[in-house]
């Protein structure tokens, strides 16, 4: 291969960038479900994946969280690079960069212990702590961000007549949305907790398509 034949570095660096949202949900998910099988007492059907930022392992989740909110932020200036310039487009990529910010910080203020786990902690919710509010808090702003960049991801693909990417987008939003809601109530119970696990997975899974579309493009 000729220098000539090396895309310049401002394509370089978009696409490393943009490859950083193919691998950030497949390494949070498969690290999230092997502690999943893995530590004792944690119960897919009852417990969130952050409650597993407890107990002596909790680090792995802790890394967990920071390192996939970094590959997702990388991902948001990537495809911010890739789209242009434009409002819609700084919204878009600006959202997702937020949701990637709130996923580090998720891992900064760990979730209580709840419900049985880690072993030995009492059954129900418990006293919430300062740093379990802060957790939901941040995790809450970072889903409604997930959400709207996925809307207006939608409505650029659909002005570009990409139907078939802006109902992707529409539907992984919509999705996210209903889940969430339908977890922070309360009242959903097992089929609620999987349901947004579910939800996690279909965001993840449209950011990796959404990276891998632009990054063949660039």
């Amino acid at each position: 291969m000729t220098s000539t034949d090396c895309p310049p570095l401002a394509v370089r660096v978009t696409k490393s960038l943009l490859g950083y949202g193919v691998i950030a949900g497949p390494f949070y998910v498969v690290v999230a479900a092997a502690q999943a099988a893995t530590r004792d007492g944690f119960d897919p059907t009852r417990h969130a994946v952050s409650q597993l930022a407890n107990g002596a392992l909790g680090w792995i989740q802790i890394a967990n969280f920071v390192l996939s909110g970094a590959m997702t932020i990388a991902a948001a200036v990537g495809l911010r690079r890739a789209l242009g310039p434009g409002r819609g487009n700084a919204w878009a990529a600006g959202l997702l960069g937020v949701y990637g910010v709130a996923l580090v910080l998720a891992g900064v203020f760990r979730a209580d212990p709840s419900d049985g786990f880690p072993p030995g902690t009492p059954p129900g919710m418990g006293e919430p702590s300062w740093h379990g509010i802060a957790h939901f808090g941040v995790a809450a702003i970072g889903f409604v961000c997930l959400v709207a960049s996925c809307f207006v991801f939608g409505a650029a693909f659909r002005r570009d007549g990409q139907r078939g990417w802006a109902w992707f987008s529409w539907v992984t939003g919509v999705v996210f949305a209903v889940s969430f809601g339908a977890l922070a109530s309360g009242q959903g119970g097992a089929a609620a907790v999987l349901a947004f696990t579910a939800a996690v997975v279909l965001a993840w899974a449209w950011l990796a398509a959404v990276s891998v579309k632009f990054y063949r493009q660039v």
